[in-house]
């Protein structure tokens, strides 16, 4: 991206503050007939810091209390994420300051990479391409076979957007899907489950993509883990915190989980060195929702949220703080 665009000149619009980490880039250029944005760095920050009533949060920046402190006239933050546990929002609640986030506009990509994270797994793609760039056929001869995914019962948690797709992607592979939810989806076919315990006693896989709250840090522990069964499969494109990092690694170096596909990590960008070497774990480094297609549809986002609320109508992607 480029790097900041600086709208000085646009006295008439209104002003947002963007909060974004030093080494983030970003152009403000598809913005000029919107708002005016507002760094730190910027000389008018001073004047409109007082009296700006948004936050535009970048990426996974923190927004903390202490930030919020800065702007006594701030009403809402608008997030660019499909996940918002970055943002206090126990403090927004306190202080009656609306929060959005991405909506919808990371669920196609990241159901997609949902679903090549769990395939990867169980054919073994990235392990056999390694086998083969290491010259390991001639001399080892064929590689060990993995296991096809129709007919898996795939267990889904969270079936928000993307868990939706990610259950719509798997059916014509003959998956049986069930998921776990915090509320039961009656208008979908699938088996719900009130717990993630008898979702994983039931399921093949486990797909990990809801939010990461105080209630589902660590909703996969050893218990989870341990229902799933040595065969089963873990795929986490949600958050790192989702899952107990170290029961995961200890039950994969025991042979007690069948593998992993993990795009998430509770201390990114740092990975388990444990798992570097395991054939039956593919890693990521958090890209599952990350696409330029998907960048633009964040934009959009952004641009009706922002437009929504400069005009007092509703949001398009506002979070429920009342969860």
């Amino acid at each position: 991206m480029a790097d900041l665009v600086q709208s000085t000149d646009n006295s008439h619009l209104p002003v947002a503050i963007i909060h974004r980490a030093p080494n983030f880039k970003f152009s403000s250029s598809w913005a000029t007939d919107i708002f005016t944005p507002i760094e730190p760095s910027d000389p008018l920050y001073p004047t409109h810091r007082p009296s700006a009533r948004v936050i535009i949060v970048m990426a996974l920046t923190p927004l903390k209390s202490e930030h919020l402190d800065l702007y006594p006239s701030v009403e809402c933050v608008i997030g660019t994420t499909a996940g918002v546990d970055h943002i206090d929002l126990a403090e927004c609640r306190r202080r009656n300051i609306r929060v959005t986030s991405a909506g919808d506009a990371f669920s196609e990509d990241g159901a997609d990479y949902a679903v090549g994270l769990l395939i990867d797994v169980l054919r073994r793609f990235s392990a056999a391409d390694r086998y083969v760039r290491a010259g390991l056929w001639p001399v080892k001869g064929d590689y060990p076979l993995g296991s096809k995914l129709g007919g898996k019962r795939v267990g889904i948690i969270g079936l928000g957007s993307i868990g939706t797709l990610v259950a719509k992607r798997l059916e014509p592979f003959g998956c049986t899907i069930a998921y776990s939810s915090r509320n039961r989806k009656s208008q979908l076919p699938y088996v719900f489950y009130s717990n993630v315990l008898d979702l994983a006693t039931n399921s093949d896989t486990l797909i990990v993509c809801c939010s990461l709250t105080d209630k589902t840090h660590h909703i996969i522990n050893s218990d989870v883990l341990t229902a799933l069964g040595n065969r089963g499969i873990i795929v986490n494109i949600g958050r790192g915190g989702l899952v107990d990092e170290k029961e995961l690694v200890k039950f994969l170096v025991e042979g007690k989980l069948g593998g992993a596909g993990l795009d998430v990590y509770e201390n990114e960008p740092e990975v388990p060195k444990e798992l570097f070497t395991m054939d039956n774990v593919v890693l990521s480094p958090h890209r599952a929702i990350l696409t330029p297609e998907a960048f633009e549809g964040v934009r959009e986002v952004m641009v009706g949220n922002l437009k929504a609320f400069f005009s007092n109508k509703p949001l398009l992607s506002e979070v429920n703080l009342s969860d």
